[in-house]
């Protein structure tokens, strides 16, 4: 069944992800958990940006924001980890109230790049969309 992007949904140790990515990555943080560089990590931690309110005797729901992933560190830190193909008007507003109400935590978005990724593919999304733009303009000037 296709998630609501339209990427079909993988199933790995009993849990369904919504892309294949999002399973890359969360075989690749138990491969880092087994070999000790992480403590632990947990699925999809949830935030609340808004909570639920009532205006004009409507209700509305609250507005959260749920990562992929929170990474426990070996240093005590913690990061929180967003799996993108790309991006959405929507998800962009959403991590921006995320940054501004949780100034403490990070938040991390990546994507997977074979092109353009460390080792294992993994690349911070913002720096993703940075070298394709910079490919592109390079292809344009030949």
């Amino acid at each position: 069944m296709p998630s609501k992007y339209g990427s079909k949904k993988i199933v790995i140790d009993g849990i369904t992800f919504d892309s294949k990515d999002e399973a890359r990555y969360y075989e690749y943080l138990k491969k880092k958990k087994s070999k000790g560089k992480i403590v632990n990590f947990e699925l999809q931690p949830k935030y609340t940006l808004i909570p639920a309110f009532k205006k004009n005797s409507k209700s509305y729901r609250a507005m959260t924001y749920t990562p992929d992933f929170i990474i426990y560190n070996l240093d005590g830190s913690e990061e929180l980890i967003d799996v993108k193909g790309f991006s959405t008007q929507q998800g962009e507003i959403r991590k921006k109230l995320f940054d501004y109400k949780y100034a403490d935590l990070k938040l991390t978005w990546i994507s997977r790049s074979l092109k353009f990724g460390d080792e294992y593919g993994w690349i911070e999304y913002s720096e993703l969309k940075k070298k394709r733009s910079e490919e592109k303009k390079r292809k344009e000037r030949k």
